[in-house]
């Protein structure tokens, strides 16, 4: 019984997977149907593509993140199969209704509210003593979610309060960053020196700072390569950093020629930036989110073996998984972010036009030049979010994005009545997914 739960969460994991690149679609492909850059045939296809190849760019940290929502050692199947079901239930539903929800944090409130309700159900409001090898300690009901975390060594942070912190986090970063985006290349259209001294500084702090991220071969610590250059410059941690370089001295390099273009070749050479934008917001959208997927999947055969008795080394080599610990131990079967990966980029294909429509046009009207700096900034805040291991929302940045160039217009530009509706939509998401989550643990626990 134990090992079918552990089967049908991977399939539904991925099912839901499927359900967020669909959903989530408009993300990526919103801005450039709306400009008409592309068809939206051409840019399921074109963002589909940029998912799939977030495999080769990202690492693991969100999923390790995601995996530790709640303790393993206190869970069963049940809670992640409850949480899943959950998730896709109202990804279905606000997809349905065309409100560009989370379905990240659809995932985290399914996950946690399922968990919450275990801990109830088992133990009550009392006290209760958690043997984890020869160690124990007392727990309630509440600690059964991973709330806060402190960082490791100074590091950033994570636990479900750090998650909810984005919701509102990730949207005003998004909005800042293509605020100032915009009136960068607002200033860069000018005939003037100063802006081309400002984009020059920049162009030299960015191939700084890129250049310190980056990580040399004696810091590698299994190769890809016998060469040193093709390891150091195929390493998913430095690829990353060498797309923001990319993204950022594109800009640059238009901005420096920006001022002599007369608006037909202006608009010309924005709609093919906003093709690289778009592309560098679909990479992230697709390593942030297929790797909330095989967070749950490694949280599932995680909780597998704790509660079928089973050792880690009689585990066939497909469900071999071991996250991130302190010795430093890891371990992903390599199916496994193939197929979420692979998941996701055939939901985007599938479209998504209810909320593209939302998002290309409700929240406020965008031209080529909106499109370019909202994706950007959506890209940028997404690499970086993930480099501190934070799963935000795809949905919520891209869509602080857009707000943030209607704003350089005028603050009426951005339609407010529908902002507000989708923020209710963001805030609700997490608590309705938990009670929706609780509710199904419940149902399935007469079964189980």
């Amino acid at each position: 019984m134990e090992f079918t739960l552990l089967i049908v969460i991977i399939v539904l994991a991925l099912i839901f997977d499927y359900i967020n690149g669909f959903h989530d679609a408009a993300n990526a492909i919103a801005t450039v149907v709306a400009t008409k850059v592309l068809t939206p045939f051409q840019a399921v296809v074109w963002a589909a593509f940029f998912n799939f190849l977030a495999y080769w760019v990202f690492g693991f940290g969100v999923a390790d993140t995601v995996a530790k929502t709640a303790n393993t050692l206190e869970i069963d199947l049940v809670v992640i199969l409850a949480g899943v079901i959950a998730a896709i239930i109202w990804n279905l539903f606000t997809w349905w209704q065309g409100i560009p929800s989370s379905s990240s944090h659809t995932l985290i409130g399914g996950f946690a509210g399922a968990a919450i309700a275990h801990a109830i159900a088992v133990h009550g409001f009392f006290e209760y003593t958690i043997v984890d090898g020869a160690k124990s300690y007392t727990s309630y009901w509440y600690d059964t979610v991973n709330w806060y975390t402190a960082g490791k060594d100074g590091g950033f942070p994570s636990g479900v309060l750090i998650i909810i912190a984005f919701i509102v986090l990730a949207p005003v970063l998004g909005a800042l960053m293509s605020y100032l985006i915009s009136i960068w290349l607002l200033n860069a259209s000018k005939k003037s020196i100063y802006p081309k001294i400002f984009t020059a500084f920049l162009m030299i702090l960015t191939i700084w700072f890129v250049e310190s991220q980056m990580v040399y071969y004696d810091q590698i610590k299994k190769p890809r390569f016998d060469s040193h250059f093709w390891s150091v410059a195929l390493e998913s941690h430095n690829i990353k950093w060498f797309l923001v370089a990319f993204i950022v001295l594109s800009i640059s390099g238009f901005c420096m020629i920006f001022s002599s273009l007369n608006l037909h070749q202006s608009n010309y050479w924005l709609k093919k930036m906003q093709l690289i934008s778009s592309a560098a917001f679909s990479l992230g959208h697709g390593g942030n989110d297929s790797q909330k997927v095989m967070g749950i999947i490694a949280a599932a055969v995680t909780v597998y073996i704790h509660t079928s008795g089973i050792t880690q080394e009689s585990l066939p080599h497909w469900l071999d998984v071991v996250l991130p610990n302190a010795d430093g131990d890891f371990k992903m079967p390599e199916w496994i972010p193939l197929a979420c990966y692979s998941a996701i980029a055939a939901g985007t294909l599938s479209g998504g036009w209810k909320i593209v429509k939302t998002m290309g046009s409700k929240i406020t009207k965008v031209t080529s030049f909106e499109g370019v700096a909202a994706e950007t900034a959506g890209a940028l805040t997404l690499y970086f979010t993930e480099h501190f291991k934070v799963p935000v929302s795809t949905t919520h940045t891209i869509t602080g994005s857009i707000i943030g160039v209607g704003l350089t217009k005028r603050v009426s530009a951005v339609r407010w009545g529908m902002t507000v509706s989708l923020i209710w939509a963001w805030v609700l998401t997490i608590p309705i997914s938990a009670i929706l989550a609780a509710v199904i643990y419940y149902i399935l626990n007469i079964f189980f």
